[in-house]
């Protein structure tokens, strides 16, 4: 059945942004509320140490191209961060405009009028340095991994990065709701970064195989790998029609550019981030959605804002309920759960849960979405020789090399799963620490 025209409107106004693009007045008018702090708080609360209040004077006295510059100098992710960066608790949480209960600046929506700017127009402020005949392979088209190439092309190396699926982006092309940043988005901010001269090669997924080759062919490795599919939760009726996990969720939304079936009753479970998005990106498509969560709501892993963002599209939340069994003839037809109390801890930390004797009961619903976490990429890791793991995770030092001298680390494969902005800074950081390794063994 074809789609109508009616319905992709519809669609398309549901997953319009949530923060939309400033004009320029809104942008003049916000930057001019800017007190430029002379320690601002906001550039340390910043991953990248983003110069916030330059960039913001530079948007005041109408230079934006100045402004672009400033970001792109620290995070050349600035885009996708300004408008995916949960800057209510980083940069804004900081803005010492929440002292005197004022609306803090509006730094993430600033940081996208910018650097939109300077992407639109091809304005760009960098190129690749004179050739220093050292290769490295990126492992990972990510943020990080295109943070790290970005850097180190700047630096007169011969980079190529290694992406197992169709584009790069990782995160913002496939894992972002798309109300937050959309698949033109991510294209195009991948066009301008590779612009300054790193070959990127998609469907490209490196195996323990290719090893041995890519040691021999680069001088040096970077490993920007995000993390895997959402774990199972191992219960019964786990493998029925209707039944995904989040990661893969969003990984079809994102793909298929929301149009894709879902049920008309949607149970997610989970408290995090993923959870919410997933919840508010089905509500979005007009299924009844509700969110079960084995603990209280003060304990959910979800930012406060994102919690609110589904409350205001339709989402149900019930807490102190754990997942027992999903039930289906082939299909899923619903999901029976149990009621918890907490308990006391022994031992300081969170209150144990205890689920309660004979408190069963039912929800119907036609589509369950999980979302338990993701699972780390053990088994390619631990492929590699003299690699060190912490709990799944990549052991790196201070300047992001692993436990082998050739192979660098960050994002994902070393903090297990944190925001885009972390996986920025880690590249850029890493990149100028394989440089200095690189350099310092030529001479």
């Amino acid at each position: 059945m074809k789609t109508s025209i009616k319905e992709i409107k519809e669609t398309k106004n549901n997953f319009a942004k949530i923060k939309p693009l400033l004009t320029d007045n809104e942008a003049h008018i916000e930057a001019a509320r800017c007190l430029f702090c002379h320690d601002a708080p906001c550039i340390t609360a910043c991953p990248t140490s983003i110069d916030i209040p330059l960039f913001i004077r530079q948007i005041m006295t109408q230079n934006t191209t100045g402004a672009a510059k400033t970001i792109f100098s620290q995070n050349i992710l600035g885009k996708s961060c300004g408008n995916v960066c949960p800057t209510e608790i980083l940069c804004e949480g900081a803005c010492v405009y929440n002292n005197l209960n004022e609306k803090p600046i509006d730094i993430g929506r600033l940081q996208a009028y910018a650097t939109e700017h300077a992407i639109k127009n091809d304005i760009r402020f960098f190129q690749k340095g004179k050739s220093t005949g050292k290769k490295i392979a990126v492992i990972g088209g990510g943020p990080a991994g295109l943070s790290c190439a970005h850097k180190l092309t700047e630096s007169g190396h011969e980079v190529t990065v290694f992406e197992a699926s169709e584009n790069a982006g990782g995160l913002n092309t496939y894992g972002v709701a798309p109300y937050k940043f959309s698949n033109e988005d991510a294209k195009e901010e991948i066009e301008y970064i590779s612009k300054i001269g790193f070959k990127i090669k998609t469907n490209n997924k490196i195996t323990k195989d290719d090893l041995p080759k890519l040691e021999k062919d680069y001088d040096a490795i970077f490993i920007g790998v995000g993390l895997g599919n959402t774990k199972p939760l191992k219960i019964e009726g786990e493998n029925l029609k209707g039944v995904t996990g989040a990661t893969e969720f969003i990984y079809n939304l994102r793909k298929n550019n929301q149009k894709i079936k879902i049920g008309k009753e949607v149970v997610v479970i989970g408290g995090g981030n993923t959870a919410i998005d997933a919840a508010v990106e089905s509500a979005k498509l007009g299924a009844k959605v509700t969110i079960i969560y084995r603990r209280t709501e003060h304990e959910q892993g979800a930012y406060y804002f994102e919690i609110e963002l589904a409350k205001q599209n339709g989402v149900q939340f019930k807490y102190l309920i754990s997942p027992k069994t999903i039930n289906g003839k082939g299909s899923v037809e619903s999901i029976t759960c149990t009621n918890n109390k907490l308990m006391p801890s022994k031992n300081g930390n969170k209150a144990n849960i205890e689920e309660i004797k004979r408190s069963e009961f039912t929800i119907p619903c036609n589509m369950v979405i999980i979302a338990a976490g993701q699972e780390k990429q053990i088994d390619f890791l631990k492929s590699i020789k003299d690699l060190k793991l912490d709990n799944g995770k990549i052991t790196v030092n201070k300047t992001f090399q692993t436990t082998n001298p050739k192979y660098f680390a960050g994002g994902d494969a070393i903090n297990g799963g944190k925001e885009v902005v972390n996986a920025v800074a880690n590249g850029r950081d890493a990149a100028r620490a394989i440089d200095k390794y690189l350099m310092q063994e030529a001479r």
